[in-house]
């Protein structure tokens, strides 16, 4: 055990996986807790002389100053050591945002909201999962909610793939690569990060929908797994590679991994051959999805 979160300041309800540092320190997030007031933390573990492991909250995130709020998704580096993450809450709009930690003299880290999700605006909103970086230093990420088709998904939008370029000002553009649908043929709201494939092309899962026939009637789909790929003059064109129907999973909530030779592996929550369990829908599969 290397740190039992309690009920002080030190954060609660960690959901996302962890990252180390070059000299083999700890950072994650906590979906609650902080500081008093606080809605989430950025945390590092840093290992203690003679054995264990000490914990260091680096960010308490507090909605009411316009900050982010419940940061499920996980953390990033870039080159310089700057961290990056999402928050599905909070933010001008209270619809999420996209931050950076750089750290500081003295240990201090110093936050930076780069971006403030607003539904409203069809650009997204709720990320809930972590980011990734081009070689350029362009993010990457996805939203559970909003983007143009805002008239699906009970009007809230069914999410996004988005991209995040800075500015020489020192700001961010946020573009949206896609905008989910749910009609049927698309997938809809993303959970997970994307990841690239050595061409440039974006892979990610969505937890419904999909071209198949679900076993589960009730949902418009069981999922899938889509690709997005750069075409000419900035666009991006999805496609929909797997669809799942229930007995081979349902809701891939988690990310994706890819092998050497291009097969996807991942895994989905409910569904699978394995009976009844799991009140009626499968208790979940591992995956492999081959060109």
């Amino acid at each position: 055990m290397l740190h039992s979160f309690g009920r002080g300041n030190d954060g609660s309800t960690p959901y996302a996986a962890l990252i180390f540092d070059a000299a083999g320190n700890l950072y994650g997030t906590t979906d609650g807790g902080g500081a008093r007031g606080s809605y989430g933390t950025v945390f590092e573990l840093t290992h203690k002389a003679g054995g264990g492991w000490t914990e260091k909250v680096l960010h308490n995130f507090i909605a009411i100053r316009g900050d982010g709020a419940y940061p499920t998704g996980g953390l990033i580096f870039d080159a310089s050591g700057n961290l990056y993450g999402t928050t599905g809450g909070g933010g001008t709009s209270d619809d999420g945002t996209v931050f950076e930690l750089t750290p500081g003299a003295g240990g201090v880290w110093a936050e930076t909201v780069l971006y403030n999700f607003n539904v409203d605006g069809e650009d997204g909103n709720g990320p809930t999962g972590s980011l990734i970086l081009d070689a350029t230093g362009n993010l990457y990420g996805t939203t559970g909610a909003g983007g143009a088709t805002g008239t699906g998904c009970g009007g809230n939008g069914c999410g996004t793939a988005f991209e995040l370029t800075p500015t020489a000002g020192g700001g961010w553009t946020e573009k949206i690569l896609h905008s989910f649908n749910d009609d049927g043929a698309d997938g809809y709201f993303p959970s997970a990060d994307l990841i690239f494939d050595p061409a440039g092309n974006l892979y990610g899962p969505t937890v419904y929908g999909g071209t198949g026939t679900c076993q589960f009637a009730h949902d418009v789909g069981c999922g899938v797994v889509f690709e997005l790929t750069p075409e000419a003059g900035g666009n991006w064109t999805e496609n929909v590679i797997r669809s799942f129907n229930g007995k081979n999973g349902y809701r891939p909530l988690g990310g994706l991994i890819p092998d050497a030779t291009g097969n996807l592996y991942g895994t989905t929550d409910w569904g699978g051959s394995s009976g009844t369990g799991c009140e009626g829908y499968g208790c979940g599969v591992v995956f492999e999805i081959t060109p």
